[in-house]
């Protein structure tokens, strides 16, 4: 990347660039300055990833009322109903929205194509191809790279919020940025980071789904919400050396079959609705059919058969899938292909209320960092896309409010971390082999099916490497560091081992808290499965709330 001089004040920062950061960049006020923060390049995100679609009532046989009962139905009794109300009644305008800024969705005539998806009673998933999020994300790139009041900061990454001790107000954050730590100030901060997959060693999210937000958040005071929540997506392609590929939900909805290996339509053992049903219920059970039928569960897999569809329609709605299974050999007009499940999206989050503020004064989340209460136990399908949208959109109005533009602070004299050759060598195994094992603990004690021992074991070793990640000399260092504190680095490769260094860190505390939350909640609901309390339980009808180590439960706003 081009060496480029960023300014230490914005009035904004949005931290991320995926959809959820691409679109409330777009709807602040253009009298802003804003700064969008990302670790990647624009173009890489989860949202980026999304296949499906994004769901709204647009169609004259459907309606935002149906659509809100859908959403509350999946929501396995823990969506808050005023907040799937605001999403479903405001989703319209948005899909208008983002038509008006050339997001070419898929048209049958001049009207907009629908299809169907799991637990939607009506066709309302608008697509393009499969590549949807892709479409969406390419088309909000273009228009913020157009915007002047608009700075793009790329490949840098956010490590901290700066909270001013006096008031608790967030502002602004510590960056590392160029082979330095920055503090840069801002009248208020929007994370919009997505989820935190890559803390399951199976998982559809891209490398940069590390959890950041929520992590940095938890660090500073916010209050996080539902984070033993997480859903397993059932049919991602499962294939020696291939990435967890997605394989969209529509692929079901437009009648594929979910077989074994003697080609039975086994879902249906698990569920009347068969490959149809909600995504938890799909994925256990390919869960519990490979317990019964798979010799090795590492490799095991089910088929998702396309034949049924017309080759024709395969053709036109599915052209990403086709490549990406031509890719590892796979012909899907002439054969299935392999699947099992993988995390895929987390229904917890940082609390923000329908505006996204947090409990911090300045700190704002929206997207999939945040838990508004729209997804409740168990998201929707394609109502991911549309949260960051219709939340992204009330942005808009952050200039009625004070955002409270801080004032200048002096800033303290540069430390610089220097180590030798061979202390370093250690700390980079050290750190490799925390990111290494650290996915395959949380996978075993955390995925499908949880029960309290592994839980139990998974916590302590988790605490254990927080430890031992603490005490490394490079950890010491960073923080150590106060506020306005600059730092430079005598590293080789000092970009990636920062980020190594960052990602870990997240990564550590947001297994902790999926860890201790799933131990927490002794039932099962939505996306949380626990084999030793297998029904749900009226008296966890309640969100599981978490702030500096103390959990506890609130109830459901009706």
């Amino acid at each position: 990347m081009p060496q480029i001089d960023i300014p230490s004040q914005f009035d904004v920062l949005v931290v991320g660039a995926g959809a959820a950061g691409l679109y409330t960049a777009l709807c602040l006020p253009e009298s802003l300055r804003v700064g969008l923060i990302t670790k990647e390049t624009v173009a890489l995100s989860a949202s980026d990833w999304a296949q499906g679609g994004i769901a709204a009532a647009v169609s004259p046989e459907d309606s935002p009322t149906l659509h809100i009962e859908d959403t509350i139905l999946a929501g396995a009794g823990l969506c808050d109903r005023t907040a799937v109300e605001f999403l479903a009644q405001l989703a319209p305008n948005c899909i208008q929205s983002l038509v008006d800024l050339g997001v070419a969705f898929d048209r049958h005539g001049q009207a907009l194509a629908l299809t169907l998806e799991a637990a939607h009673s009506r066709n309302r998933v608008l697509h393009a191809a499969d590549t949807t999020g892709r479409e969406v994300t390419t088309t909000l790139t273009a228009q913020v790279l157009r915007r002047p009041n608009i700075q793009v900061i790329q490949q840098a990454l956010a490590l901290s919020l700066w909270i001013e001790p006096e008031t608790g107000r967030c502002q602004g954050i510590s960056l590392f940025y160029q082979g330095a730590i920055a503090w840069i100030k801002a009248g208020a901060v929007i994370l919009a980071t997505g989820g935190g997959g890559q803390v399951f060693a199976q998982t559809t999210n891209p490398a940069v789904s590390t959890g950041d937000g929520v992590a940095i958040a938890y660090r500073a005071g916010a209050i996080l919400r539902d984070l033993e929540f997480v859903q397993f997506h059932p049919t991602a392609l499962t294939k020696p050396g291939a990435d967890r590929f997605l394989i969209s939900e529509a692929v079901r909805g437009e009648g594929a079959h979910l077989v074994d290996n003697e080609g039975r339509r086994f879902a249906f053992d698990y569920h009347p609705a068969g490959e149809l049903a909600p995504r938890d219920v799909v994925s256990r059970a390919i869960f519990s059919h490979l317990q019964l039928t798979a010799v090795d569960l590492a490799t095991a897999h089910v088929w998702l058969d396309m034949r049924p569809i017309p080759a024709d329609k395969i053709r036109h709605r599915f052209p990403n899938i086709i490549k990406v299974c031509q890719h590892w050999g796979i012909d899907v007009f002439h054969e299935p292909i392999p699947v099992a499940p993988a995390a895929h999206y987390w229904m917890g989050g940082i609390v923000a209320d329908l505006m996204n503020h947090t409990n911090i004064p300045g700190l704002y989340a929206v997207g999939e960092t945040a838990s508004t209460g729209v997804h409740g136990a168990n998201r929707l399908a394609s109502n991911s896309l549309l949260e960051c949208i219709v939340f992204g959109a009330q942005m808009s109005q952050i200039e009625s409010e004070n955002i409270g533009l801080p004032s200048e602070t002096p800033v303290l004299p540069s430390r610089k971390f220097i180590v030798d050759a061979s202390e370093w060598h250690i700390q980079q195994t050290q750190l490799e082999a925390l990111r290494e094992k650290l996915p395959r603990l949380v996978w075993e004690s955390a995925g499908i099916c949880r029960e309290q021992s592994k839980l139990e074991t998974a916590i302590a070793t988790v605490e254990s490497w927080q430890q031992d990640f603490a005490a490394l000399p490079l950890s010491q260092f960073l923080l150590a560091l106060h506020p306005t504190e600059p730092a430079s680095f005598d590293l080789p490769d000092v970009e990636r081992q920062l980020r190594l260094w960052a990602e870990t860190r997240n990564l550590l505390d947001v297994a902790d808290l999926i860890l201790k939350s799933a131990a927490f909640r002794t039932e099962s609901r939505g996306g949380h499965y626990r084999l030793d309390y297998p029904q749900p339980d009226p008296n966890w009808q309640v969100h599981t709330l978490v702030q500096t180590h103390h959990w506890w439960k609130s109830s459901i706003s009706s």
